[in-house]
C-alpha cells in the first residue's frame, strides 16, 4: 500500500512539473508577458509599407482636398450664393471622405494635437457655435472647444442654419450676421492647419523614427499603432457611427448622434469609407494602387493563425465584407435610419463588433500585442 501510494505521489509530483512547463511556455507565447517575440516576421518592412506606402500617401490626399475646402470657403464667404454653397458642400464632402483614411492614425503629431477629436467630435455644440459668432471670440486650441470645430460644425454652417439653401445663403449676405462668414473660413483653415502639421511632420523625422521602432514591446511602432487602429475602429468606427445613435448604449436611439446630421445625404457614405479605410489598412493595400505589402494581415498568414479550422486573416477579411455589405443597406440619411427602422442601425453594429472580437481578443493573442486602452462602453 505504501508502495503504491510512493508511486502515485511521483506520478502526481511529475504530472504537475509538466503541467507547469506547459503553463510558462504557453504564457511566454500568448502575449502575457513583455519579451519580445522571436518569429522571425519583417516588421520593419511592414512599418516602411504602412508608412510609405498608406500613412503618408493618405496623408497627403487629405491635405489636398482640405485645401480645396478652404478654397472654396473662401469663394463662398466673399461671395455668398446658392451656387458657391453648393461647390462649397461638395468640398467639404470629398475633404470629410478623405479624413476616414487618416482617422485611425492618433499617432506621433496627431497624437499631440488631439488630431481626431479636433476633426471630428459629434454632435457638435451648436448653442456655443451661436454664442462665438456672436462675441467673435473663440480659441479652437483649447480643449472645452473640441465640439465646436472640425467637420461637424462645417456641416452646420453650410447645412444646418436654415431649412432651405436661399435661407442659408442670407445669414452669409446679411450685415447683421457677418460674424458667420469669419467662423466658416476659420474652421476650414484650422483644419487645413492641423492636417498639415501632421503631413510635414510624417515627411519629415517622424517618419524614419516610426519605421525604425521595430521592437515587439509597448513603445515599438507596429504595437502602438495596432492599438491606435484597434481603439479607432471600436469607438469611433463602430460605437461612434453606429453604435451610440442606435441606442446601444442607451436607454433609447439617439438619432441627433450620428455623424453629418445636419447634411442628411452622407452618414451612410462616411460610414463605408470608414469600413474600407479599415480593411485596408489591414490588408497592407497601397492608398494610391491595389498593391499589398506587409501588413497585419500577412503577419497572421506568417504566423499559420487558425481559428476553428479557418485562417483568421481570412475570417476578419470576410468579416469586414459582411458589415460593409450591412452597412450598404442602410439609408444615406442614418438619423432617419434610426427612426424609422433602427434594426438595421442595430444589425450593423452586431456585424462591426463580430470584428471586435477578432481583431482585439484573436489577433493580438497571435501577436503578442498588449491592449492599451481601457474599454468603457460597456461592450
Amino acid at each position: 500500500m505504501l508502495q503504491n501510494v510512493s508511486m502515485k505521489r511521483t506520478k502526481v509530483l511529475g504530472f504537475i512539473f509538466l503541467s507547469l512547463i506547459v503553463f510558462a511556455c504557453s504564457t511566454s507565447d500568448n502575449g502575457g508577458g513583455t519579451s519580445e517575440v522571436e518569429d522571425n516576421f519583417n516588421r520593419s518592412a511592414m512599418l516602411v509599407n504602412w508608412a510609405d506606402n498608406i500613412i503618408i500617401p493618405a496623408h497627403n490626399a487629405f491635405n489636398i482636398e482640405v485645401a480645396a475646402m478652404v478654397q472654396a470657403s473662401t469663394v463662398f464667404t466673399e461671395s455668398p450664393s446658392e451656387v458657391n454653397l453648393q461647390s462649397l458642400r461638395s468640398a467639404w464632402k470629398n475633404a470629410y471622405l478623405a479624413f476616414q483614411s487618416v482617422s485611425m492614425f492618433e499617432i506621433g503629431k496627431a497624437e499631440e494635437l488631439n488630431f481626431r477629436n479636433r476633426l471630428n467630435v459629434y454632435p457638435t455644440d451648436v448653442q456655443k457655435i451661436e454664442e462665438n459668432v456672436a462675441s467673435n471670440t473663440y480659441n479652437f486650441s483649447l480643449p472645452s472647444n473640441i465640439a465646436i470645430q472640425g467637420f461637424p460644425a462645417i456641416d452646420y454652417m453650410i447645412n444646418g442654419l436654415a431649412e432651405t439653401d436661399a435661407e442659408i445663403v442670407a445669414y452669409y449676405n446679411s450685415d447683421a450676421t457677418t460674424g458667420y462668414n469669419g467662423y466658416l473660413n476659420k474652421l476650414t483653415t484650422t483644419i487645413l492647419e492641423l492636417s498639415t502639421t501632421v503631413l510635414n511632420d510624417w515627411e519629415g523625422s517622424y517618419r524614419n523614427s516610426f519605421v525604425a521602432a521595430t521592437s515587439s514591446s509597448a513603445t515599438g511602432s507596429v504595437d502602438k499603432l495596432v492599438n491606435d487602429f484597434l481603439f479607432y475602429y471600436e469607438k469611433s468606427l463602430r460605437a461612434g457611427k453606429i453604435g451610440i445613435p442606435a441606442g446601444v448604449f442607451s436607454a433609447d436611439p439617439l438619432p441627433e448622434k450620428v455623424e453629418a446630421f445636419y447634411s442628411k445625404e452622407i452618414g451612410k457614405d462616411l460610414l463605408l469609407a470608414a469600413i474600407t479605410a479599415s480593411k485596408d489598412f489591414f490588408n497592407g493595400k497601397s492608398f494610391t494602387s491595389t498593391t499589398e505589402g506587409e501588413s497585419l494581415k500577412s503577419y497572421l498568414d506568417f504566423l499559420n493563425t487558425i481559428k476553428n479550422g479557418d485562417d483568421l486573416s481570412a475570417l476578419i477579411n470576410n468579416q469586414f465584407n459582411v458589415s460593409k455589405s450591412k452597412a450598404e443597406e442602410l439609408l444615406n440619411d442614418l438619423a432617419l435610419q434610426v427612426t424609422t427602422d433602427n434594426s438595421k442601425m442595430t444589425a450593423t453594429y452586431d456585424e462591426l463588433q463580430r470584428n471586435v472580437i477578432l481583431l482585439k481578443v484573436d489577433m493580438l493573442q497571435a501577436l503578442s500585442i498588449n491592449v492599451d486602452f481601457v474599454d468603457a462602453d460597456g461592450d
